[in-house]
C-alpha cells in the first residue's frame, strides 16, 4: 500500500493508538490501527471514494472511532494524508499542513 503520510498525521495516529492502549487496552489499540489500514486501503484503491471539501481535500471517517482521514488525491504518489483528525476537536486545525514541502512516500 503506497500513500504519503504527513509527519504530524503520523504523530496523531501514534498518539491515538497509545491513548487507546493505555485507556482501553491492547485489543482496542490494535482495532484502531486496523481501522486506519482499512481506510487507507479503501482510499488507495479509489481516491474519489471520500467526501470532497471546498478546498479540494477529501475526508473519510473511521467506522468505530471518532477520527477522520483528511487527504488529497494524487494519482502519481497515492493519497496525500494530511491529518488523522479527531472529529470532536478543533475543526480545520490541520489546514496549514497543505502548504508544506514535497511529500515522502509511506508503504
Amino acid at each position: 500500500m503506497i500513500h504519503w503520510l504527513h509527519p504530524d498525521a503520523e504523530k496523531e495516529l501514534g498518539d491515538a493508538a497509545v491513548y487507546y492502549l493505555h485507556n482501553a487496552g491492547h485489543t482496542v489499540a490494535e482495532a484502531f490501527l486496523a481501522e486506519y489500514e482499512r481506510v487507507c486501503d479503501l482510499i488507495i484503491n479509489n481516491q474519489k471514494l471520500a467526501m470532497q471539501h471546498v478546498n479540494g481535500l477529501r475526508s473519510f471517517p473511521f467506522e468505530h472511532f471518532p477520527f477522520t482521514v483528511i487527504y488529497e488525491e494524487n494519482l502519481e504518489l497515492g493519497p496525500l494524508v494530511f491529518a488523522i483528525a479527531h472529529q470532536k476537536r478543533e475543526p480545520g486545525y490541520w489546514q496549514s499542513r497543505i502548504q508544506e514541502p514535497e511529500p515522502m512516500l509511506k508503504a
